[in-house]
């Protein structure tokens, strides 16, 4: 009882005191960005200063989203991201998990050439033009699969899958073979399901990668329909004077759009964009926490 009292009225030291201040300090400058994108993304055209960088917020408007959202582009760049996302992350996670399951078994024949071969891909490529061609023989300029399969395999995820798959005991492996479970058996029915968590790390961080692609779509499609949110909010970070005339006439509401903050405009791009992976990520928080762990300590 008395061990217990001295733990509740512990006092902190000043190690403790220093760390907390210090962490406290870098938490704050790693989120006022994104609170700053936030504020400049509802402010009005009147309100703001010549300089974009304020700490209070010193307006409230939401003509920026207003004018995003009646944008048909910005719908079609967020269905075409959504389709990349889901597409490239069911493609990725298949090709990963069947690659690395079949690497970790060390009775496969040519497992250590394969292995020396995926490593190469990590430190040497054949370049940009080359890739271009094959990309191009390929048929997948202009295409939206050219986002999903090109970049369907992280060289780097793969690895520490197949170092996680390496710490399963055999013992599971072989009861289940005993039980006449073949390997695709045993990999859907067994591995898989005692590794939710690690898989749903990397399932989130292919989603990211996802989401946030725009290298493939800015080199390899022109046509406007099919490219993701990424290029439009890049257009618009660039190019969101001219997008505002454009807007302002198609839509006949040039008086009321020319009154529209171009950094807010800019910033509510920002914003969007980033919600859909900010609202997953809640759902995987639990699981990503427990696969970082396995990846730190079996991997």
């Amino acid at each position: 009882m008395t061990d217990t009292m001295e733990k509740k009225t512990k006092k902190w030291s000043a190690f403790d005191i220093g760390a907390f201040v210090i962490l406290g300090l870098l938490a704050l400058i790693t989120f006022f960005p994104f609170y700053n994108v936030l504020i400049i993304s509802v402010a009005k055209f009147e309100a703001i200063s010549k300089s974009d960088f304020y700490i209070f917020p010193r307006s409230f408007d939401l003509s920026a989203y207003k004018l995003l959202l009646q944008d048909m582009k910005f719908w079609t760049s967020i269905l075409n991201s959504v389709i990349v996302t889901v597409l490239g992350v069911l493609f990725s996670m298949t090709i990963s998990v069947a690659g690395a399951y079949a690497l970790s078994k060390r009775g496969m024949p040519g497992r250590n050439a394969m292995l020396s071969l995926i490593l190469f891909t990590m430190f040497f490529n054949g370049g940009l033009i080359p890739f271009y061609l094959i990309v191009k023989d390929l048929g997948f300029v202009n295409n939206i699969f050219v986002m999903i399969i090109p970049a369907g395999l992280n060289t780097f995820y793969l690895i520490i899958m197949k170092n996680y798959f390496n710490t399963i005991p055999e013992s599971l492996e072989e009861s289940a073979k005993l039980d006449g479970a073949n390997d695709l058996y045993i990999l859907l029915k067994i591995i898989i399901p005692i590794s939710a968590p690690f898989m749903a790390t990397f399932a989130l961080f292919y989603a990211v990668e996802r989401w946030n692609e725009w290298w493939y779509a800015l080199i390899f499609i022109s046509d406007a329909s099919k490219t993701p949110l990424q290029i439009y909010l890049r257009e618009t970070l660039i190019t969101s004077n001219s997008l505002l005339g454009l807007m302002a006439q198609t839509m006949a509401e040039q008086q009321q759009t020319a009154k529209v903050y171009t950094p807010a405009l800019q910033m509510a791009a920002v914003v969007v964009s980033s919600i859909p992976i900010i609202a997953v990520y809640p759902f995987l928080q639990k699981h990503f926490n427990k696969g970082i762990m396995v990846g730190s300590i079996k991997g």
